[in-house]
This record gives C-alpha cells, sequence and structure tokens, in this order.
C-alpha cells in the first residue's frame, strides 16, 4: 500500500489490517479443526496398509531349528505346501493326495487356521484316496492380512477362486469338486456354492455360521463392533485381551444343560477352540485342540494382521442374516448338500438351527441332516463321527 494512500485513507487502511486479522484467525480455526477431526478419524479408524504381512515373513525367518520345532502349527504341517502371491497379499495353500482322486476344498473357521481341519482333510486322503486341498484365510496362519477391504462373503469367495487357480491341477468343471465348510468356513462356502453352483458336486457344512440366531452372539456387544463408537485401536486392544482368555472363563456348562451360555461374538467364535471346564480336567482334549488352542494365541501376538481380521469379520463376514444365500442352496440337486452339527454346540442349538434352516433349504428331503456328538469344535474332537456322517451322505448322493 502506497504512503498517500496511507495519509489520506487510514480508515481504510485500519479496516483492511481487522479484516487480514478476522482472515488469520479464520484460516487457524479450520486448520486446527481439519488437524483435530483427521486425529479422531485416526483414533477411531486407523490407516492399514493394503496386505499385512504374515508371520511367514516377520517370524519365521528369525527363528532357529529349535524354535520352529516348538511351533504348534509350522509352514511345514501338511504336504504340498505353497504361497500364492495375489493382488491382495499371500496365501498358504496345501494340496496333497492323489492326482486323480476326488478333490476336496476345506474352508475353516474364524479363530483357527486351516490346522483344525487337518484330521478330516488326512483321513480323506489316507482312507478315501480322495485329492484335497485347504488354505489359511487372510489374516490367519500363514496367509497374509487384508488391511483395506471388508472380510466379508466377496473377499473370501474371491480368495477360494485363487487358491483353486494356484493349483497345477484342474478344479473347475461341472461338478469339480466337494465343498466342505467349517463354522465361518461354512457361512462362506453357502455363498461360494451359490455363486459357482455348477462347480460343487457336494457342498458340506460343518456347524455353519450365516443364520446363527443373532442373540447368540449378543446384539449389545455386536453393536459395539459395528456402531463405530469405540476408537479402533482401543477396541483391538480388548478384542486381543478377551481372545487370549480361554473361552472356560467367558462360558459356563450348566448340568442340566446341553449349551454353554454365550453372550458375546468373541465367546462365540472362541468355541472353534474351547477350553475344557476345569471339572474336565482335560480329559476330552485331543492332541490337535491343544495344538489349536495354543496356536490361536501365538498368532495373537505375531500375526499383526489376524485382530483386524477378526474384528472385520464380526462386522463384514457372512456369520447372520444370510437367509437369502441359504435360500439358494434349495435349488441345488437333492441330497448334494449335507449339514452336520454337534449336539451340544455352544452356539448353534440342533432344533433351533433345524427350524431355521430347513425350510430354506427345501426341506429334510432335499439334504441330509445329520446331528453327532461334541461341541463346537468337533471337527477336532469327534472327527470320526464327522467322517462317518460324511460318508452316509455321500451314499445318500449317489
Amino acid at each position: 500500500m502506497s504512503f498517500i494512500h496511507k495519509l489520506f485513507w487510514p480508515a481504510a487502511n485500519a479496516e483492511s489490517s481487522s479484516n487480514s486479522s478476522i482472515t488469520v484467525e479464520v484460516a487457524t480455526t479450520v486448520v486446527a479443526t481439519v488437524a483435530a477431526l483427521s486425529l479422531i478419524r485416526r483414533a477411531f479408524r486407523p490407516v492399514r496398509p493394503k496386505a499385512i504381512a504374515s508371520p511367514l515373513k516377520t517370524v519365521i525367518p528369525g527363528l532357529s531349528k529349535e524354535q520352529l520345532d516348538r511351533l504348534e502349527y509350522k509352514p511345514d504341517a501338511f504336504p504340498g505346501a505353497r504361497d500364492v502371491e495375489t493382488p491382495y497379499g499371500s496365501i498358504r495353500v496345501y494340496e496333497w493326495g492323489p492326482e486323480t482322486g476326488e478333490k476336496v476344498l476345506f474352508v475353516h473357521g474364524i479363530t483357527t487356521s486351516c490346522q483344525s481341519l487337518g484330521k478330516l482333510a488326512h483321513s480323506l486322503v489316507n482312507d478315501k484316496g480322495c485329492r484335497v486341498m485347504l488354505f489359511d484365510l487372510f489374516g490367519r496362519g500363514f496367509s497374509d492380512g487384508v488391511g483395506d477391504l471388508p472380510h466379508d462373503a466377496r473377499l473370501y469367495t474371491t480368495q477360494m477362486l485363487l487358491a483353486l487357480a494356484s493349483s497345477p491341477l484342474a478344479w473347475s468343471g461341472t461338478d469339480g469338486f466337494t465343498l466342505i465348510g467349517y463354522s465361518l468356513g461354512g457361512g462362506i462356502s453357502v455363498h461360494f456354492a451359490g455363486s459357482f453352483p455348477h462347480l460343487v458336486s457336494h457342498l458340506i457344512l460343518l456347524a455353519p455360521a450365516g443364520i446363527i440366531r443373532a442373540e447368540k452372539f449378543g446384539v449389545v456387544n455386536r453393536f459395539i463392533f459395528t456402531a463405530g463408537l469405540v476408537p479402533e485401536r482401543l477396541l483391538a486392544y480388548l478384542t486381543k485381551k478377551k481372545l487370549q482368555k480361554p473361552i472356560a472363563a467367558n462360558t459356563r456348562r450348566a448340568p442340566e444343560q446341553n449349551h454353554h451360555i454365550i453372550n458375546d461374538p468373541i465367546s462365540a467364535s472362541l468355541t472353534e477352540t474351547a477350553d475344557p471346564l476345569p471339572s474336565q480336567n482335560n480329559a476330552h482334549l485331543v492332541p490337535l485342540n491343544l495344538q489349536v488352542i495354543r496356536y490361536v494365541r501365538w498368532m495373537l501376538d505375531h500375526h499383526a494382521g489376524f485382530v483386524p481380521a477378526f474384528m472385520s469379520c464380526i462386522r463384514e463376514a457372512p456369520l447372520i442374516d444370510q437367509h437369502a444365500a441359504w435360500a439358494k442352496l434349495a435349488e441345488r440337486k437333492p441330497k448334494s448338500t449335507t449339514v452336520i452339527l454337534a449336539r451340544a454346540d455352544e452356539i448353534i442349538d440342533p432344533e433351533e438351527f433345524a427350524a431355521d434352516a430347513l425350510p430354506l433349504l427345501g426341506g429334510r428331503g432335499n439334504v441330509n441332516w445329520i446331528v453327532v456328538d461334541g461341541g463346537h469344535d468337533f471337527v477336532m474332537t469327534h472327527d470320526r463321527q464327522v467322517l462317518a456322517a460324511m460318508q452316509a451322505a455321500g451314499n445318500q448322493q449317489s
């Protein structure tokens, strides 16, 4: 501004200075507000990488042979191991058995790796001559986590296709393979079979998620996960602490009841690796149960993608309210769908589940409906009964 302008129009100069001061204050307020909102957003929804490296990349390379031998779930746990690099991260896949054998794909549950289905897989190979494929879901076992996408049926269906495509053998085509899904893996398998019905010759659902009644997960507790009111880091911390507790600390079986009382989604998910009640003195546990329980706790400390994957599953995965997807299964060939439940399952009451699921599936005349002994972890504790039930269902189909 010139000297003459200041001399003859001092008021204008003062007004200009005042306006400049106001402008600076407004700008400062805006910047501070944006910064505060950014910090709040990061607290509630931290930015994660697209792929979260698994222990296979972050931990295993630094372990000695002795330390590797002490792992409950080792990188060479099953034959035919391979790591499939994908746009979503690496997938750990195992495939073995006679190349000409009947092909069987397994999908495991929300808290475990594919280790939980190992006994069933080995039995099908050794006793039936099957060709089996297992893989770790994203964020579990030796598969990378996916940090920037919801862990929903779309993500896991895509992961299944990527695992199948990685095989040197052809798994596609009409009636390409039998699909066995356990717990969350059952809910995922329902969506896969509904989207690609021609690929799946026989769909076997073991204590499947999808239409479990919402109250089994605790309506209020699930709301805490889905509402976004609790900062993400705090919720992750609380989730990790809860997952580290034995399931016996969260549930109690009354003598006259067949089922535990489950009142939150974390406890419900932990039934895949259920610890015994103190009075049972560990008698009903077999080595695989112990291995899986210990590995889940190891994974909490060493797989950065596990807790984010678990939390995203509680929000997005096909655990409840999947009635439309289940109704598609009624269109499958009669007896080509089998549901196997456990009598003392902690979250799935066989009678309630039958009332909810059978009408969607077309009734008992359309599906094989079998109940065996055990709790939600029956794929490990009562695997012989599960195998016998699958054999009986296969005879019905043929």
